[in-house]
């Protein structure tokens, strides 16, 4: 019997602000300097956002999930449990190293190749939108996840400070 799962396609997730909500821990990102400390260490009491669920559960039922997000690896227990406490399906979790400060857009690219090198990438679905149109003009299919409330700070943190 032969392995079926190396032709499963992939659906890969972003986390903050496509499946997590990060309003409350805004604040850490309005101070000057930033406290990213205390921005990470508040997501595990991030609420999930229902349409970004919606959406694994979905996909999960013909697709492998990837979640792929710009959390430093230093999180990854922190993620993997709000991960299992929103019952969402097992998957791989690609995160930045703890010292790359490199856009989103760079990060996240370089990592759905990788993973398309070797496998179909059905649908890419994460909230920055330089991402999405970097994906899309790689020839991903994309999908804006724009179901969250947007955040000036955020934004600047993902494309300016490589730090989400």
């Amino acid at each position: 019997m032969s392995d079926d799962r190396s032709k499963t396609p992939l659906a890969v997730f972003d986390l903050d602000n496509t499946l997590a909500d990060t309003a409350h821990r805004q604040r850490f990102l309005e101070r000057r300097p930033r406290d990213w400390d205390g921005f990470f260490a508040a997501a595990p009491q991030d609420p999930p956002l229902s349409e970004g669920i919606a959406m694994v559960r979905q996909n999960a039922q013909e697709c492998e999930i990837v979640y792929l997000t710009g959390r430093p690896e230093r999180c990854r227990r922190d993620t993997l449990d709000w991960l299992a406490a929103q019952g969402l399906p097992e998957g791989r979790v690609h995160m930045r190293t703890n010292a790359d400060r490199r856009p989103a857009r760079v990060t996240k690219l370089e990592i759905l190749r990788r993973l398309a090198r070797t496998r179909e990438v059905r649908v890419l679905v994460d909230d920055d939108e330089l991402v999405c149109e970097d994906a899309r003009r790689a020839g991903f299919t994309v999908v804006r996840a724009d179901w969250a409330a947007r955040s000036a700070e955020l934004k600047a943190a993902q494309e300016r400070e490589g730090r989400t």
